[in-house]
């Protein structure tokens, strides 16, 4: 290694003295051509240079510059980082190995020549302002030029008069940030990047944690963030999403900035001497690194159905699920609510009770036209109200054959209108199969072989569930929802068993959802068979023979039971794991009688299982048992792992099968809501006791909707495809935009399906974007064969279509990893 002499005399700068440098443009020779900036142009502080650079800087002999001044004492990592970065550069692949340079003069930045023979530069810098303008004028004639910068710690505290050095480190530090210590949890959001790759999905590590003025999310790229539940980050704390690495393409150039490494014993960590390695390899052009991947201003979101015409649903029905199909069209159903000037029925004494359409619209892209495949007449258009006028039956899930392509098949999920009973309230849910023309892009109602059916009762509302989807075995998962009534039970855990309708209880999950008999409050899992039947997969929750308690009490298609309202679900055929939401009951707090407040819930589910409704929420939290005589009186609480259901409504077996835990909850408490448990394990549920282990998310007003998991398809060639960070991201989301979910979260292989939390969360708010022109009210999320996302927005009125009911779709524009091919610094070394 080379180190020049330290010159320590340079005296410190004021901003007047700054401003006194004049109006001066700089003028850079041999640089590639500024492209559009999204941080300020040169100020009056910007000296003019003529530096001449090699563009891009450096070359096959790869070089780093390690810049070390300090308008205060020098920093006592600089011995440490530099030695490590030498290192660094000694060790690993030949094809990875640099030189390391280390100076504190900053005459280098106007000696040409010089600068121009480095691959990349390294700021091991203190604060203040150690640069005068024409020596930042040179580094940005680098910059410009195509070179590589490394920032690490204090770095963002150097020229802190610069808004064109703000940019180039990304953020800058707050006042209150905490001077001390601490050992804290580093989330890795980003599994691709070179400098994050090979790190723990949660990196435990002491360090000194900055906070930051202004979250640079969404302007850089962070690859990853420091949890400040695992610390004390101060009055300044910037929540959730704190960023702690970051990257982006700036000026011409690549920028990498880590708040890491602010002790000395950082830059002897070897995960830490991994990150910095992945850094440099990035800035010197040794690797490609997509730094543009969740950069707000790289995606389009643009609306692809218009309005309905007045009176008509030609473009959109009540939105209420979608999927793509292989060559690119989207196929949407509208649940069955009519165009809201048009009248509804809700008298049971009229044959017309609740009848509507159910619709089936397609999107061709390649046309960018809208067609209506066809209709079913649903019962489902009984308008709002309370729970006994109000209904969310109707046509409620579609899915495509894996072998749609060659058979066009076409599989509905739907409550017919003419199979109902008018004087006890009860009709019959079914999944049917149809054929669709691929020519005209109509459905055949005449088609219809009907696989599936049960009864489901609708005296009272809601909760009908309707998501369906494949996994790689051509299983066809089927969720159905507990379509009963909390409301008889403060919104607590829907266990009352007194309220009925001629003999069927409509306030009692025990009869549905944790029952082992009934199908509603579920999660099917079935074969389908070309001839319109169906077969039972191996590993499904009951076989549907067993003889336990006198045999003939369960059902052989469930494969989940205890949900409530799962209205979407996915399958990531990659691993085959199912991923669900659904929705929680009414209860705004938490009740020390009856239990936890209302929690929407998501899980990453591997096995068939129980997952708790209306038992158990969240993470084995308990609700308090009620039967008759008395339903409002409390008995003993459930115990999760050996739950029972003595309700009277249960006809499947007393003893179910044990929960387990969920991997996402939240409420309007917050997310991740757990107590203090006493000897029992049952939780306080005392609000001053609480703690969020989740405080990305919160709720209010909620509804889940459960989203898919991104698969990158490196051989697309489409210019639309998100990029490759999101490969193996889980999308959630709420129907509602304001404080509640739409994150893209990464769960740890070795706990996903047993109640793991999230290692990791994305806001997407800024990239799917809310408000009252955006996507507000969020219905279903789906990604195409070409990478793009459709997005359904429900619009701004219940029980209908309005102007803001739409298909979305959101594309990607950032374009692909940097530096180009051609610009690596060692060709064979490309990513």
């Amino acid at each position: 290694m080379q180190r020049t002499p330290h010159h320590r005399s340079r005296s410190r700068r004021g901003l007047a003295a700054v401003l006194a440098a004049g109006a001066l443009t700089a003028s850079l020779l041999g640089g590639n051509a500024a492209s559009a900036r999204p941080y300020p142009e040169p100020g009056p502080h910007r000296a003019a240079t003529t530096l001449s650079l090699p563009s891009p800087p450096g070359g096959a002999n790869v070089k780093v510059l390690v810049f070390h001044a300090s308008a205060t004492e020098e920093s006592p990592t600089v011995d440490a980082g530099i030695a490590a970065i030498e290192r660094i550069g000694l060790t690993g692949p030949e094809s990875g190995r640099f030189r390391t340079v280390a100076t504190d003069d900053p005459a280098v930045f106007t000696n040409g020549k010089q600068l121009g023979s480095y691959n990349a530069v390294v700021f091991l810098t203190g604060g203040g302002d150690v640069l005068d303008p024409e020596q930042e004028a040179g580094l940005e004639a680098y910059m410009e030029a195509g070179g590589g910068f490394l920032g690490i710690h204090d770095a963002a505290r150097t020229e802190p008069y610069s808004d064109w050095f703000t940019g180039l480190v990304g953020a800058r530090p707050a006042v209150g940030s905490p001077t001390g210590v601490q050992r804290a949890t580093v989330e890795i959001g980003d599994r691709r990047h070179p400098a994050t790759r090979n790190l723990p999905l949660e990196w435990k590590r002491p360090d000194r944690w900055l906070n930051w003025t202004k979250n640079p999310s969404g302007d850089v790229h962070t690859v990853a963030r420091v949890r400040e539940l695992t610390y004390k980050p101060g009055a300044s704390a910037n929540g959730w999403d704190h960023p702690v690495s970051w990257c982006r393409d700036y000026d011409g150039g690549r920028s990498f900035y880590t708040a890491m490494g602010g002790t000395v014993d950082s830059f002897a960590e070897t995960d830490f001497r991994d990150h910095l390695r992945g850094a440099l390899n990035w800035t010197t052009r040794i690797s490609q690194a997509d730094c543009r991947a969740t950069i707000t201003s790289n995606y389009r979101a643009e609306r692809v159905t218009r309005p309905n015409q007045p009176g008509r649903n030609d473009q959109i029905g009540e939105p209420h699920g979608l999927v793509v199909a292989p060559d690119g069209r989207v196929l949407y159903i509208g649940r069955g609510g009519a165009d809201s000037s048009k009248p509804v029925v809700t008298d049971w004494n009229d044959p017309d009770i609740g009848k509507g359409l159910g619709e089936i619209h397609v999107y061709d892209p390649a046309t960018k036209k809208v067609t209506l495949a066809g209709a079913l007449t649903v019962f489902g258009n009984k308008g709002g109200g309370d729970e006994l006028v109000k209904v969310e039956e109707g046509l409620l899930g579609i899915e495509l054959d894996p072998d749609f392509e060659k058979n066009g098949w076409v599989y509905l999920h739907y409550t017919p209108h003419a199979k109902i009973d008018r004087d006890k309230q009860m009709a019959v849910r079914q999944v049917s199969r149809f054929t669709l023309d691929p020519a005209t892009d109509k459905l055949d109602l005449s088609s219809e072989k009907v696989l599936l059916h049960w009864p489901v009762q609708i005296h009272s509302c809601c909760h009908a569930g309707g998501g369906m989807a494949w996994d790689s075995k051509g299983n066809l998962y089927i969720a159905t929802g507990d379509n009963n009534s909390s409301g008889f039970s403060d919104g607590y855990s829907g266990n009352n068993p007194a309220p009925n309708y001629k003999g069927v209880s409509f306030a009692d999950a025990r009869r549905t959802a944790g029952n082992t008999n009934n199908l509603n409050g579920k999660i099917l899992r079935i074969h389908p068979e070309d001839d319109g039947t169906y077969t039972l997969p191996e590993g499904n929750l009951f076989t549907g023979k067993e003889p336990d308690e006198g045999g003939g009490r369960t059902r052989g298609e469930i494969y989940v039971m205890g949900v409530r309202n799962p209205a979407r679900i996915s399958v990531d055929k990659a691993t085959d794991t199912l991923y669900a939401g659904w929705v929680g009951p009414d209860a705004g707090s938490p009740s020390t009688t009856w239990g936890p407040a209302k929690y929407d819930t998501f899980a990453a589910i591997t096995e068939a299982g129980n997952h708790g409704w209306p038992y158990c929420m969240g993470n084995k939290q308990p609700y308090r048992d009620r039967n008759l005589p008395d339903p409002a009186k409390p008995l003993g609480w459930y115990d999760c792992d050996h739950p029972r259901n003595e309700s009277p409504n249960n006809d499947g077996l007393v003893n179910v099968p044990p929960i387990t835990s969920n991997t996402i909850w939240y409420s309007p408490q917050g997310g991740g809501v757990d107590y203090p448990r006493d000897a029992n394990g049952i939780p306080s549920y005392r609000a001053e006791e609480q703690k969020q282990l989740l405080p990305w998310l919160k709720g209010g007003g909620q509804a889940t909707m459960n989203g898919p998991v991104y698969r990158y398809d490196a051989a697309s060639t489409s210019a639309d495809k998100w990029p490759s960070y999101w490969d193996g991201k889980w999308f959630v989301g709420d129907f509602y935009d304001d404080t509640q979910p739409r994150h893209a979260v990464l769960t740890d292989p070795k706990t996903a399906g047993k109640g793991g939390l999230p290692t990791h969360a994305e806001s997407l708010k800024k990239i799917i974007p809310v408000g009252a022109d955006g996507i507000r009210n969020l219905m279903d999320w789906k990604f195409a064969p070409d990478g793009s996302l459709y997005v359904l927005d429900y619009g701004r009125g219940f029980f209908t279509s309005d102007s803001k009911s739409a298909l979305w779709r959101v594309t990607y524009k950032g374009g692909g990893p940097t530096p180009a091919a051609e610009d690596l610094a060692r060709k064979a070394a490309a990513r």
